[in-house]
């Protein structure tokens, strides 16, 4: 384990070489210097993780150089130490960000369990800032891909609501538009990315039990609550809770969740006393929130409140210059997910994706090429794709291909579909094809269906079963876990 680095600011020699002696025999890596203008030297090339600062200096004195660490690095610790206990000059110390001081003369083994302290402090704020970074990185804006103004005018507002203070935003659009998304990016990209992000589907939870969920319970509320219950507001505290599709939102509850926004205060259910908590409420709809409104079935008083910051995200088909960047961003990703070669799609298969109008939006694009890479490369079905593009690992890239079959949500509408469907006519050099039912299929439980029937005809080899469906075992064994075979 690395060594803690301290440096320790002090112009009596006796000082500086007591507290290193002391502090070194901790296994700390100690450092001297005796005057504010090496300290801050020392702090520019690389901050120790913990400084203790004289506040009697020749030249800079000890406050002006904690304002000069301070503004070098704000997450710095530093212990001052002072010869007098002038009590307003601590005050001031502690105000610009001093964790802690010492009057001289000191007892040493106080002096370790302070330096143990500020050490265990330092660590743990740098670990919540890694995480914090990490959640960026997973969770951050630079997640919504496209170039498209609308997109980049959605962005531009969600990052300023993301560094406001605004308690409540509501975010409007189609299933499969990447709500989600956005409201994730608003979290980790805002002061509250350290605390909790809970998002929870209002049409999950009948009434009853969503209330339960959000606000709590007392333990003997209801038959089953043999203990006390924090609710998801409370556990948020601090952080954001997502409610998507509040549309749903029954209005017992909505009238709930009204008195919450409004005195940020609520009651576990069976309780009698109000419990406060700092929460950001971002709210998401696939639905005519206004329609709702006028025809009773959402308060308009709750609307008005979680409307002050409306974010509409666009459609796919309403910003179609999203859509080969987005897929080709998918393709990249799930190459890499699956180990494999990257594929390219040719003009023709390109020109297709980009004039389909994709009702299931960025979802459904994305469902695509993951069914795509996952079914098409092991050459076991017909891959999906426009006008009938089929996806060859053999060619390592997506050209047109024989099968010109619809997708069901599509069959009949009259729309020249270009994603060619996933036959169930099926499997690609493995026999005679399989007929599509007139009455259709629901493709999952095909795919589910064929892979039980090999895995019986083998006694359970998946090497052999792998074999049977064109499949290799790593393939296999991803099919068995999304069934929940194993």
């Amino acid at each position: 384990m690395a060594r803690s680095r301290i440096l320790v600011v002090d112009d009596e020699r006796m000082i500086r070489w007591s507290i290193q002696q002391a502090l070194s025999r901790d296994g700390h890596s100690v450092s001297t210097v005796e005057t504010g203008e090496e300290a801050l030297a020392q702090a520019t090339d690389e901050m120790p993780d913990l400084v203790f600062l004289d506040i009697t200096l020749p030249g800079i004195d000890g406050i002006e150089v904690l304002r000069r660490l301070k503004a070098l690095d704000p997450s710095s610790t530093v212990v001052m130490v002072t010869a007098t206990d002038d009590l307003k000059t601590a005050v001031e110390a502690m105000r610009i960000g001093a964790y802690d001081y010492v009057s001289k003369p000191f007892d040493l083994d106080r002096l370790r369990v302070i330096a143990q302290n500020a050490l265990d402090r330092h660590e743990l704020r740098q670990e919540v800032e890694f995480h914090r970074k990490e959640s960026v990185k997973r969770y951050g804006f630079h997640r919504i891909i496209g170039p498209s103004g609308k997109l980049k005018e959605v962005v531009e507002i969600a990052r300023k609501v993301a560094r406001s203070e605004a308690a409540t935003v509501m975010l409007q659009g189609e299933s499969g538009t990447g709500k989600d998304l956005i409201a994730q990016a608003i979290h980790y990209e805002s002061a509250r990315a350290t605390r909790p992000f809970i998002p929870i589907n209002c049409t999950a939870l009948p009434e009853e039990l969503l209330e339960s969920e959000l606000m709590g319970h007392e333990k003997g509320a209801f038959t089953d609550a043999k203990t006390a219950k924090k609710g998801l507001f409370e556990v948020a505290d601090g952080g954001t809770v997502f409610l998507d599709e509040i549309g749903d939102m029954k209005p017992g509850l909505q009238a709930k969740l009204l008195r919450f926004i409004e005195n940020k205060t609520f009651r576990r259910v069976g309780g009698h006393r109000d419990i406060q908590v700092d929460v950001r409420i971002i709210a998401a709809t696939n639905k005519n929130l206004e329609d709702l409104v006028k025809s009773g079935a959402f308060r308009e008083d709750l609307y008005f409140r979680l409307n002050v910051i409306p974010i509409r995200i666009p459609p796919l088909r309403e910003r179609p210059e999203d859509i080969l960047p987005l897929m080709d961003h998918f393709l990249s990703e799930f190459s890499r997910e699956f180990k494999r070669p990257v594929f390219e799609l040719d003009p023709e298969a390109r020109s297709g994706m980009a004039a389909y109008s994709w009702p299931g939006n960025v979802r459904e694009l994305k469902n695509l090429i993951e069914r795509t890479l996952i079914l098409g490369m092991e050459g076991s079905f017909a891959s999906l794709g426009p006008s009938g593009t089929n996806l060859s690992d053999h060619s390592k890239e997506i050209t047109p291909g024989e099968k010109e079959h619809r997708t069901n949500h599509l069959a009949g509408s009259g729309e020249r579909d270009p994603v060619a469907g996933l036959s169930a006519g099926g499997f690609s050099g493995a026999g005679p094809a399989f007929q599509l039912p007139a009455s259709g299929v629901i493709l999952e439980k095909v795919e589910e269906d064929f892979i039980r029937q090999a895995l019986e005809a083998t006694q359970g080899n998946q090497t052999r079963a792998a074999e049977k469906l064109g499949l290799t075992r790593d393939a296999l064994r991803y099919r068995m876990k999304k069934f929940g075979m194993i």
